[in-house]
């Protein structure tokens, strides 16, 4: 389903972006709209897909989950038993909260949260056993300056 977004619907999903908690009324209110076609509007936006999923914003490091590591993969394997195995890995760990595919000399790319530099020796180890990858690099984040899931409409 193909949908038009005019200049209201980017106000709607900004104000979204910023806090999706807030009340229709509040909303409705920022953009200058009343609440029912707001809720129109959002409703058709999550039919065609263009809304997603509402998550909460956890702290990781208020829950102890003070390691950020940044993994490049490189692999000599691409067939498709080899990219099923390397899926199936990655789903199953909910430490990787993303992962690409990427072009040029690194194949993936991870994003792993942990707690501590044990921990991801324990998710390194556990990756290895299960899928051949040729070479594995991990970099430690020592700060995160900015983080954000908002799309610049």
């Amino acid at each position: 389903m193909s949908v038009r977004i005019d200049e209201t619907d980017r106000k709607i999903l900004r104000a979204l972006q910023v806090d999706a908690d807030r009340s229709l009324d509040e909303i409705a209110r920022e953009v200058g709209s009343s609440k029912t076609p707001v809720w129109n509007r959002i409703r058709k936006m999550r039919e065609a897909g263009i809304i997603g999923a509402q998550t909460v914003k956890l702290d990781a490091e208020a829950l102890g989950f003070e390691a950020c590591f940044f993994v490049l993969i490189r692999t000599s394997e691409h067939d498709a038993n080899w990219q099923a195995a390397f899926l199936k890995a990655l789903l199953d760990r909910a430490e990787v909260q993303e992962a690409h595919r990427l072009a040029g000399d690194i194949d993936y790319i991870l994003k792993v949260r942990v707690q501590n530099a044990r921990a991801y020796d324990v998710f390194y180890q556990a990756l290895i056993s299960e899928v051949k990858v040729h070479n594995v690099t991990a970099l430690l984040s020592m700060e995160e300056i900015k983080s954000t899931t908002a799309l610049p409409l």
